[in-house]
């Protein structure tokens, strides 16, 4: 078998996902399927087989989760937080929710929010809630006040799934970001995650950074002309050049279509290398080992 081919310029990967998931009985299937086919099982595996295997400098870990067990990507905390004491190649980010039923389980993964290498917070909504204020009864708004207060006070990163419809449609953050993210840095994972979410949010999402919100995003799960719609428009407004992240988000993409989306897109090799490792650098700041 060939070697696997590995980038040659410098690359830091800003969303990725760590531990095992396994097999599951998607939609009607009848059998359970290993959707993504393979996993980063632990800390070893994951070095050897994603950051050395492609020539990845660094890179920022997270829960793997995509099926409906809320318990489920809590349980991969820990593995997170063990391998950002493992390796100073690897960052983290604590996954919280916001629905009440999981109160207890988020309460305690905020403990660690100041634990060596976490760098960020993560949450997804595809599992229920919404991420709009304005539909959060009391119970909803005081755990989201509490995981929102904690990434402010250690100046977390607090990485939000986005993808067109449903309850993580880039529509329902907009009040959230203009309520929240001239306090909180806000990762909009996907930059809407589809057409229709990424011609809503990339016009929004750079009058943002021009009126001060602390927002960054990744243009994994984009279609065709997302990522070269968003790194255009950078380079023709002059704003936005400092908020955009290589990320291959895998398992659940593909390393090698994620980056020639950035290394094949019509701009200048200044620009790319903001996005393939600049940017993570400056966001993470001093947090960065």
């Amino acid at each position: 078998m060939a070697d696997t081919p590995k980038v040659s310029r410098r690359l830091i990967d800003g969303h990725t996902h760590i531990g095992a998931l396994g097999a599951f009985k998607y939609y009607d299937l009848k059998e359970p399927l290993n959707v993504t086919v393979y996993e980063f099982d632990d800390t070893k595996d994951y070095i050897k087989n994603h950051l050395d295997k492609y020539n990845i400098e660094r890179s920022l870990v997270i829960s793997n989760y995509g099926v409906p067990i809320q318990e489920q990507p809590f349980s991969l905390n820990p593995l997170v937080i063990e391998s950002t004491q493992a390796s100073d190649r690897l960052y983290g980010a604590i996954w919280t929710s916001w629905l009440p039923r999981n109160r207890e389980l988020t309460m305690e993964a905020l403990k660690h929010a100041r634990e060596k290498g976490i760098v960020a917070l993560k949450i997804t909504f595809l599992l229920g809630g919404t991420p709009d204020p304005n539909k959060w009864d009391d119970e909803t708004r005081e755990i989201a006040t509490a995981c929102l207060e904690t990434a402010e006070k250690y100046d977390l990163a607090y990485h939000f799934h986005t993808s067109p419809g449903g309850n993580a449609d880039i529509s329902n953050y907009v009040p959230l970001v203009e309520q929240w993210g001239k306090r909180v840095k806000m990762y909009l994972v996907h930059c809407g995650g589809g057409v229709s979410g990424q011609i809503k949010l990339v016009p929004k999402f750079l009058d943002w950074v021009e009126q001060g919100y602390k927002v960054w995003t990744d243009v994994t799960w984009t279609t065709g002309f997302g990522p070269r719609l968003l790194l255009t428009e950078i380079e023709r407004r002059g704003v936005g050049y400092d908020r955009v992240l290589f990320s291959s988000d895998e398992p659940w993409s593909d390393f090698w279509g994620e980056y020639w989306k950035i290394q094949g897109a019509p701009v200048s090799e200044e620009l790319k290398d903001r996005v393939f490792y600049q940017n993570f650098l400056d966001l993470y700041g001093d947090k960065v080992k």
